[in-house]
């Protein structure tokens, strides 16, 4: 059966939903076709339930640290069926709820694979969907790592999704997925292990603050292998085996459970893009500056499909998809240049970035100073006994403005907003240093980082 509208989205994520939103608002015929449950990544598979596990082990965390502190943590741990449990009261409702807004607001959903099938045509399980406009916003599938005995390995959604938690974990990889699942598998009791190529894992964050923690990671009894990479995974005595390699030699690794947090990809190399004219690259879908196919005027891209540039974060996804629905809307005008955005690696505890990095910024021939310091010492850290926190500030010297901030510790993913503000509104350090915050609060001891 073929149907027409003015627009289908590929995708039902942040960036997905706002298009097709804002472009049915506007009295445009909208579809949106995904060939997973509705709802996206975030919501269903990433950012959300993720938070609510991390959110867990920081409650215990928290505890045993202030043991012999006045707190009591007998008894203390992870009910991990019971955890997993409360996370599917934030997941599981979503898909029928985001079923349910798009009918009300008059957009069609349909469930299965999308393929092109010509440049203004593609085919969505039984149906042919024609339409002026489409937006590719099909979110990220996880790398493949191309070694004998991947398919023996679990992805991050089988992670989020286990009934009971294995007593050894390891991980490929040592980005954000590998680095928050990790704390949270050893504070609940795992042994955990993680396996990464690099040097040092999350090479997106301030290297001074990633070896504080580093530190922390090992205080926690998690072994990292760093120059590392896997080479195959096997059964093995009824477990399994991921036999890696690294300078020195070949070593073995056995485990109950082996999770890939290796990095992901846009996943759009099922879409048949060749069959709609539209270029691709490995880090999406070619687009201009305003999101729109280099080869297909009728085809634009946002979120982690887009290759835009931008870094594949929820927030955005999001801002991305406003962008592209002004520019389908009213023409393109509007160009996809977010500013500061911040970032952050919900470990335990949290390392957070935004700016420019030491090595950005003298690459980009800034005149800077630095001021860098761990703070475990400082009442902020003391009152909660946490071991390991620091943070790293760059300001230009000639326009007293910040241009980069990099915090490890408790509250650094909320302090982080505070300083991208600063950076997107290129307020002066000196004024920021004389703002008064609310005492005793972590944003309090800004003054002492400028």
């Amino acid at each position: 059966m073929t149907q027409q509208f003015d627009l289908v989205c590929i995708g039902t994520g942040s960036a997905a939903s706002t298009v097709a939103s804002q472009c049915r608002a506007a009295g445009w015929s909208v579809a949106v076709v995904d060939k997973r449950p509705l709802g996206g990544t975030c919501v269903l598979r990433g950012c959300d339930p993720k938070k609510v596990l991390v959110g867990a082990a920081d409650a215990v965390d928290w505890i045993r640290r202030m043991n012999g502190k006045g707190v009591t943590q007998n008894g203390v741990g992870i009910d991990w069926p019971t955890l997993m449990r409360f996370k599917r009261t934030f997941t599981e409702p979503v898909p029928e709820a985001r079923r349910n807004s798009f009918h009300q607001a008059g957009i069609a959903a349909f469930h299965g694979a999308a393929r092109f099938t010509g440049p203004a045509s593609l085919q969505a399980g039984d149906d042919l969907l024609e339409a002026r406009r489409f937006v590719i916003a099909a979110g990220m599938r996880p790398a493949t790592l191309g070694i004998p005995g991947e398919h023996l390995v679990t992805i991050s959604d089988g992670f989020l999704d286990l009934d009971a938690l294995p007593p050894r974990i390891v991980f490929i990889g040592g980005g954000y997925i590998s680095m928050e699942f990790a704390h949270l598998a050893a504070i609940a009791g795992a042994q955990t292990t993680v396996v990464h190529r690099g040097p040092r894992p999350l090479d997106g964050f301030d290297p001074d603050l990633v070896a504080l923690l580093m530190e922390g990671m090992r205080e926690k009894g998690i072994t990292l292998h760093l120059e590392a990479r896997a080479g195959s995974v096997e059964v093995h005595d009824g477990a399994l085996r991921l036999k890696a390699s690294r300078a020195a030699g070949e070593f073995y690794l056995d485990a109950d459970l082996i999770v890939h947090g290796a990095g992901r990809v846009p996943e759009i190399d099922d879409l048949d893009l060749q069959a709609a004219g539209v270029e691709w690259d490995r880090r999406g879908v070619r687009v201009n500056e305003y999101l729109q196919s280099v080869s297909n005027p009728a085809v634009y891209a946002a979120g982690d499909a887009a290759g835009s540039g931008n870094p594949a974060l929820t927030p955005l996804a999001g801002y991305e998809g406003r962008v592209v629905a002004a520019n389908l809307l009213h023409g393109n005008h509007q160009t996809a240049r977010p500013g500061a955005v911040p970032t952050v690696a919900f470990t335990i505890p949290p390392i957070a970035s935004v700016g420019l990095r030491e090595d950005q910024a003298s690459a980009g021939g800034i005149r800077f100073r630095k001021t860098f310091g761990s703070t475990e010492g400082w009442y902020s850290s003391r009152r909660i006994a946490e071991p390991r926190s620091g943070f790293k500030i760059l300001i230009d010297d000639a326009a007293d403005e910040i241009v980069g901030a990099h915090l490890f510790g408790h509250h650094a993913d909320e302090l982080i907003n505070l300083f991208a503000l600063a950076v997107q509104k290129k307020i002066r350090a000196s004024d920021l240093r004389k703002t008064l915050f609310a005492y005793p609060t972590h944003a309090s001891n800004i003054q002492y980082m400028l």
